[in-house]
């Protein structure tokens, strides 16, 4: 019997009587991050990364029956060693390694390679079996350096606020939001942020990451003059009455979609930055590679074409179904944070 099965709940380890970013109601869940597809509300009880605490706080309630270990401790549960690695993705996110009768599992859960001061840097695992997402599984998707892509950022905030306009960037709320205000030069101007962005923010401070000075667009006077101004705000923003505070603006979407000629121009704004919390093409190999994994299974985006490439490389290799979405789901954009913000941001994150 494999040490984890797929089953309605979510993945399922029958040894240890837990189960993985489990998708319905279980009674011990096992977190890899704090994003809804993989943290969802109801577990009676859950076990993650001690940086991931204030974030699934933010996202799942005070209430919430949260127990944490550090990353490399491990934790015994009916017999099953587990014990959570760096992911790379967002604060707090992990890997989760299980052990049983010599037989070794790794569920990378969402991870990157790239550099992100905001978070723990992936660890590479050794294992039989890897457990690997592959939203951004084409050779098509090849992320810039972190300078070059700041670097066009900052260019095009300090063009805007030259030509006397505010500049709003759309980014997920949670991970891609603190990423970008970590990395872009705050002396080019004011940062302020939507709500659903900066309840996370402030989780994100509380776990030691310093962010540059921001406030909520709430909280200030509605004749405030934004023509020097970043505004990060989630993609549900867009189009909303919210939007129109900031009068002459230009708009940009941050994300690994923006690789994709016309994304853009389908996402309706001025500027498309590639900027992904999730591994590239060539960071999935390395990644898959170097945990010499027997088994690979792959999980949600281009699970066909990964698993063909794989074999074609003489890798043992399978489709694991799951509920999970990568980036660009539902999730991501803010509406999960919404719920905690101050009731004067609450209508604007719809």
């Amino acid at each position: 019997m494999a040490l984890l099965e797929h089953t309605p709940r979510g993945l399922y380890c029958a040894a240890g009587d837990f189960y993985v970013d489990p998708w319905r109601p279980v009674s011990r869940a096992v977190i890899t991050h704090a994003h809804a597809d993989h943290a969802r509300p109801g577990h009676a009880a859950y076990l993650a990364s001690a940086p991931a605490i204030g974030v699934l706080k933010t996202r799942l309630g005070a209430h919430a029956h949260i127990d944490t270990v550090a990353y490399g401790e491990t934790r015994q549960l009916n017999g099953v060693a587990v014990s959570l690695y760096p992911a790379g993705h967002v604060l707090g996110s992990a890997q989760v390694r299980i052990e049983y009768r010599g037989e070794v599992w790794v569920v990378s859960g969402d991870y990157k390679l790239d550099y992100d001061p905001t978070c723990d840097a992936f660890e590479s695992i050794r294992c039989d079996t890897f457990v690997s997402e592959s939203t951004f599984g084409l050779p098509i998707y090849r992320w810039q350096t972190h300078e070059a892509l700041f670097g066009a950022i900052n260019h095009w905030w300090s063009a805007n606020a030259a030509a006397g306009r505010a500049s709003v960037l759309f980014g997920y709320a949670f991970g891609k939001a603190q990423r970008i205000l970590k990395s872009v030069d705050p002396t080019i101007g004011p940062i302020f942020c939507h709500g659903a962005v900066e309840v996370l923010n402030r989780s994100y401070r509380d776990a030691g990451v310093v962010l540059p000075e921001t406030q909520m667009v709430s909280e200030v006077d509605r004749k405030f003059d934004y023509s020097r101004a970043l505004i990060v705000a989630p993609p549900s923003a867009q189009g909303t009455p919210w939007m129109k505070r900031f009068g002459d603006y230009s708009d940009a979407f941050a994300s690994g979609w923006m690789a994709i000629r016309g994304a853009r121009r389908q996402r309706n704004v001025d500027q498309g930055f590639v900027l992904s919390d999730h591994a590239d093409w060539p960071s999935l190999l390395k990644a898959i590679h170097a945990s010499e994994a027997e088994r690979v299974l792959i999980t949600h985006g281009q699970v066909p074409v990964m698993v063909r490439y794989l074999r074609e490389q003489g890798i043992e290799a399978d489709a694991l179904e799951t509920e999970f979405q990568g980036e660009g789901g539902a999730e991501n954009d803010g509406s999960t944070a919404a719920a905690v913000i101050p009731e004067q941001d609450s209508a604007s994150t719809v």
